[in-house]
Parts: C-alpha cells; structure tokens; sequence
C-alpha cells in the first residue's frame, strides 16, 4: 500500500503534460491568428495607401518637396478674314507671394501693405494671403509694367513676379457682340472668345522647383521647366472694313431714330453663308466689358443699393451684350413676303401675269384688314403688287399658296429652327402650329406678322432667293490655324438645300430691284449699283401700342448678288417706316462696300446723264488755258482777283467728285479764298437745294435716292457740312435726300 502514492503520481505526470502541450497549441494557434490577421490587415492598408490613396499621398509628397508655378500660355489671336487682329494677347505680370519665405522673414505686414497699395487693392485680404499655410498666392493678375517697377523696387523678401498675359482689343467696340471678352483668368465668357475657348486658351507651362526642408527654393539644377502650349489662332469671315462701315452707319441711325430697344445689321455673302459683319447697337469697349457708360441706364441705377444695386448691374450688363441679330427675335413685317412671293412663283401658284385689285383693306373671317395705303392700289399686276407691298395682294396670295404649303416653305427657309450659327442663344423663332394656322392666322402671316423671326433667318432666307434658291448655313468662323499659321481646320459653305429653282430666284431679283428702283424701297437706291431688297414696317405686340420694328433687307448687285444687308431699328422715335428709316442705311452701307470691294458701277442711260465727275486741275494755268480745261469738261468757272497771271487755287479742289453743272471758282494770282456761310437747306427740294447753295456760291453733291425726275415727294435729310459752318466759296456740299413715301 505504500508505493500507491507513486504509481498515483506517475499516472498523472503525463496527463498534465498533454494538458500543457494543449494550451501552447492553443496560444500558437491565437498567436499565428493575430500574425495572420495583422499581415492581412497589413497588406488591406497597404493597398489601401498604394492604390486608393496613392495618387494623393504622392502629390502631397511631391507638394512638399517641390514648388509648382504656373507659367501662362499666350491666348491665340482672333483675325478677320484679311489678317487683321481684332483680338490678341499682350505681355504682363503676375503678382504672387510665398507665403513661407514671409513667416519665415517675419514681414507679413510690410509686404501686405506695400502691395496693397501700389495695385490698389483690400489690405486684410492680401495680409490674409501672406499668412497662408502655402508656398503660392496669387495677388492680382494683369499688372502694369509701371506697377512691377514699384514693386520690384521694394526688394521685398516673399514676393514674385510672374509672367502673365493680357487680352487686348485693338478696335475697342468694334464687332464687340461677335468678338466677346475673356475673363481675369484668360477664360473666354462670351462670343466667339467663350465658342472657341478650348482652342484659344492653350494649356498652361509649369515651374517645378525642388525645395529644401525649410522650404526654399534648391540650385536650379533641381528645378523643372514645361514649356506653355500656345493657343490656336481664330480667323473670322468678318471684314474689318466692312465692319467699320456697318457701325458707322448703324451708329448714326440710331442717333436720328433714337430707337428705345436697340438696332441690328448683318451683312453675308449670299453664295456663301459667310458673314461679312454683323453689329447690334448700343455695344460696349471689349476693354472694359463690366463697364456700363450709357448715362442714362447709370442715372436709372443711382437710387439703388447693395445687392438691389448689384443686380440691376448685371441686368444691364447682360442686355448689353446680348447680340440682336442672333439671340432676338421680331415680326419681319413686309419683308417677308420675298419669300411668299418666291414661292408662291415655284408651285405656279401665281404669275408674273397675275391680277389683283386693292381697294385699302380686304376682311378675312370677318376681320378687316388695312394696306398701308388706305386708298388702296386699285388694279395691279402680281409684280406691282410686290413694288407696292400691298396687303390685301399678299393675303390673296398666301391662299392661292394654301396653308400646307405655306407651312412647308416657311420650314423651307429655315424658319422654325435655329440656323447652326457657331455664336451661342441662337433663337428659333415662334410660328403658328398646324392646328393654330386657319384662315385669318394664314392671311396675317402672308404680310409678315402674327409669328417671329431672327435677323440672322431673315438674312439667309433672302440670300437663297437672290443666289439661285440655295439656303446656305450661316458661319463666321473661316479657319482655325496653329502657331506657324497653318490651317488646321477650314470651314466650307455648306448648303442646306435648294428651296426654289434658278429660274425663280432670277425672276425675284428682277422684282426685287423693281422695289428699289421703282417702289417702296426708293431710298435704298445708290446710283450705279443695282440693289434689290424689300422694306418692313410691323407693329410690335400688345398691338395699338404705337411701337414699331422698322426694318429693310436687300442684296446688290441684283444681277450678280455679292452682298446681302438687313438693318433692323427696334422701337423708333418719331417716323417708323422701314422705307423710310432703314432702306437708305442698307443703301449706304451697300454703297461703300461694294465700293471697297472692287465692285464696278452698272451705270444706266439716265444714270450717265446724271453721272459725277471729277473737277480737273487748272492751278498754274492762265484764265483762258483753264477756262478751256473747264468747258471741255462741262462745268462752269468763275474768276476772282486779276485776270491776268495763273491759277494760283481753286474749289472745288482737282479731283474731288462734282456734278456736272457745278462751278469751279479761279484765285487768280493775288487773290485770297473767300469763305462764306453754309446755308440750312434740310427738308428741301431738289431744286430749292441748289438755288440756295448756287446763291452761296457753293456747290452740290447730292446723295440719297438721288434722282431728279423720281415719282413722289424727295427732300433733303442731312447735309455736310453742318448749317452755319464758315467755307471756302466753291466747297461741294453733300445733300442726302430721302424718298417721303411710306410702304
């Protein structure tokens, strides 16, 4: 019994071993658990920081051991059609600071005041800069170099002067509406700047510079250099000269129409669908895009305050550079039924042998509807109809037409849809739908009213009734070309599709120009260019509220159309018929620019007769040599001073463009010029014109519709020079006369 213990103790001896070796697995088995997991969860963020947040990290790295400044790209210049700048980039300066090299030179104060001063700018703002946890801050952008030599003089620890570009516009306003204007960081916000921003702008170069542990700047070796892209050139169809001559003239309209709600003109070429100008009035200096001058919309701001202010502000600003001939839309009135005509002549619904009579009005559904004439144009033919622009015709041919094929042509025209203009808001237009159209809806739209249109719709449709039918997708962008100015992409006209046959749009240009030559259009006429076009007077909605769209397209030469024009004057003061306001503006601005492109005069027989000469010259020539010189020409002399010795002056001057009876005065030797008193001689007639000018002794140049034997009243508008101005005798004074009839 007493070795029991024993054997006890060696039995169990082994079983507390098992147990042991039990919990060491256990805890290996935990431990090789934790190891794994925490591997795993290891390898989870790695990943986690490798992939996901890599990218990040790595920039953050890369930010705190480098500097990265912006080098700015040089915008790409906007041209016209000949190479003329109208818009480009100019070398400036950018002002920044470092914010590290202040704390660390401890004069965040001083340079916020230095700055702050000099640019004229908020000086909590630029401290607030200084003290930034950043190595860059942009202070102001587009400094002047006067402003950098201040600055640089300062010698300021933490401040630094980049390079920067500068949009400038060489001709201020002109063309301001197509142009449009870049922003404080080059961004392109309007126009053709914000159409074509992507391929102005460029891209921007870099400065990467190492920094060492303090954060200033390592030996160059360490720093990096991307050269800036520089933007691609834009090149318009827009012709500077012709531009020049669309805003003059569109300028003085609106001075003597004093129109309410601004005016419009585009000039294409209607074979093409190139716009050669286009111009919306007022406008605004593309220097100054945020500044409003109109003295009258600052005086209506004046009361306002605060955000009120601030509103009202932008309002103004925003109708401002709205561009009217593409955003607005209007009721074309008269000028609209070219296109009925036109095709009413395509589907044989009417003739040149047509037949119509005008009594004053004609009723439709019970409605009575008036022709401007309220006499009414009696008996006429369908082409007299057009000449006349009457009403009552045209409601007779909109239902010979019928109301499918009105609709259908109207689409034609490319009514009803926006034009694929490159220049953004382009509007479509409102016309009635199918079911709105009955019978009164489809008489009112034959005259042109009751639905809208754009001046840009209104001008393509009438170059496809001048070119032979084809209605061409307007552009305004010729080329784009890369920095060695090759053409990287070319615009071709394109055509839409052919809306009426040659034959037809051969025939309405002769009628058209009938209405220049013969009817409502008179005071388009230029002598020697033979310009169709068709007026338009239509009253703008709630009707009765005596305000009116004054309007006028036409194109020239008629036989071989290489212009097309349309003037729009938006709420007129005073006289409100196209014929009267906006015919001699397209008139004039057909005049010069067919002028300026080499396009020679068609001159008639009687146009011969009343054709212009130009004075010869007879100075240093004896009284008989240049009397002899005088007569041979047709002209009339008069002598002042001693007949004996030569012509030591004359006026008019030699070479300036005279009449055929006008008189050139001899200063003989010894003899000084006289001057006398331009005489008032605004809302006379022809005749009355000349006998009070010849009583000056003065001569005459008349403008304007220009024709002695013309049907109806013709009186004189404007003269240069003004009444009252002193002259020398013999000075050509030039007249412009205007046809008084309404359409």
């Amino acid at each position: 019994m007493a070795s029991l213990p024993l054997l006890i103790n060696e039995r169990s001896e082994p079983v507390a071993q098992k147990k042991g070796k039990v919990n060491i697995k256990k805890r290996m088995t935990l431990l090789y658990v934790l190891m794994l997991s925490a591997m795993i969860l290891l390898l989870i963020r790695t990943g986690y920081l490798q992939i996901i947040k890599g990218p990040s990290l790595k920039q953050l790295a890369i930010e705190q051991q480098t500097r990265d400044s912006v080098v700015s790209s040089e915008r790409g210049t906007i041209y016209d059609r000949n190479y003329k700048v109208l818009a480009q980039s100019a070398s400036t300066n950018m002002v920044c600071v470092v914010p590290v090299n202040i704390k660390e030179e401890g004069n965040g104060e001083e340079v916020a005041r230095a700055l702050s001063e000099i640019l004229d700018l908020d000086y909590e703002e630029v401290y607030a800069k200084t003290q930034k946890n950043s190595y860059y801050e942009i202070i102001k952008r587009r400094v002047e170099a006067e402003e950098v030599e201040k600055i640089r003089a300062l010698n300021l620890v933490g401040i630094r002067l980049d390079a920067d570009t500068k949009r400038y516009y060489p001709n201020g306003s002109l063309a301001s509406h197509v142009i449009g204007f870049t922003g404080n960081d080059n961004q392109g916000l309007w126009g053709i700047e914000s159409v074509y921003d992507d391929v102005l702008k460029g891209k921007a170069g870099r400065i990467i510079t190492a920094k060492s542990a303090n954060g200033s700047d390592m030996p160059y070796e360490y720093e990096q250099y991307m050269d800036p892209i520089q933007g691609r050139d834009v090149v318009l169809t827009i012709d500077e000269t012709i531009q020049h001559f669309v805003e003059k003239h569109l300028e003085t309209a609106v001075a003597e129409t004093g129109v309410q709600n601004g005016a419009a003109c585009i000039v294409m070429n209607p074979k093409t669908g190139e716009i050669l100008a286009m111009a919306t009035k007022p406008d605004y200096d593309l220097n100054q895009p945020m500044t409003i001058s109109d003295p009258a919309v600052l005086e209506s701001l004046k009361s306002l305050s605060g955000e009120d202010y601030q509103s009202a502000y932008s309002a103004e600003l925003n109708k401002l550079w709205r561009n009217k001939a593409v955003v607005d839309t209007y009721e074309p009135g008269s000028t609209f039924k070219a296109m009925v005509a036109a095709a009413a002549l395509e589907e044989n619904a009417v003739s040149l042998n047509s037949s119509f009579f005008c009594s004053g009005s004609k009723t439709v559904s019970g409605v009575p509807i008036g022709c401007h004439n309220r006499n009414g144009h009696g008996a006429e033919s369908f082409e007299e109809a057009v000449h006349n622009s009457c009403n009552p015709a045209f409601i007779e041919i909109g239902a010979m037409l019928g109301k499918q094929q009105f609709r259908e042509y109207y689409k034609s025209f490319g009514f009803g849809e926006t034009t694929g203009f490159e220049l953004p808001g382009e509007a479509e237009g409102i016309f009635f739908s199918e079911s709105q159209m009955r019978e009164l809806e489809l008489a009112t739209s034959s005259f042109g009213q009751g639905f809208n249109v754009t001046p840009l719709q209104m001008i393509t449709a009438m170059s496809a009734v001048a070119n032979g039918g084809y209605l061409m997708q307007p552009y305004i962008v010729k080329q784009i070309n890369d920095e060695n100015g090759n053409a990287v992409e070319v615009t071709q006209p394109k055509v839409v599709r052919q809306v009426i046959s040659a034959e037809t749009s051969r025939t309405m240009c002769n009628i058209l120009e009938g209405v220049v030559s013969e009817g409502g259009g008179k005071n388009a006429y230029v002598k020697g260019y033979r310009i169709a076009g068709k007026t338009g007077t239509s009253e703008k909605q709630p009707r009765g509220c005596n305000k009116y769209v004054a309007s006028f397209l036409g194109f020239a030469p008629a036989d071989d159309p290489q212009l097309a024009c349309i003037v729009i004057l938006d709420d007129p003061v005073g006289e409100y018929y196209g014929s009267l306001i906006a015919a001699p503006v397209v008139g004039r601005i057909m005049e010069d620019s067919l002028r300026y492109l080499g396009v020679e005069r068609q001159y008639s027989a009687a146009e011969e007769r009343e054709s212009d000469i130009n004075m010869p010259d007879v100075t240093g020539k004896t009284r008989a040599e240049a009397a002899k010189i005088i007569n041979e020409a047709g002209l009339k002399y008069f002598v002042s001073g001693n007949e004996e010795g030569v012509v030591t002056t004359q006026m008019p001057r030699a070479g300036t463009a005279v009449r055929k009876d006008a008189i050139c005065i001899f200063y003989m030797e010894g003899a000084e010029e006289e001057n006398v008193v331009v005489p008032d001689v605004v809302g006379y007639s022809i005749s009355d014109v000349n006998y009070l000018l010849a009583n000056s002794n003065l001569n005459f140049m008349l403008l304007g519709t220009g024709r002695l034997h013309a049907e109806g009243v013709i009186q004189s508008v404007r003269q240069e020079p003004a009444p009252g101005t002193e002259v020398p005798q013999g000075t050509v004074i030039q007249v412009e006369f205007r046809y008084a009839g309404n359409e």
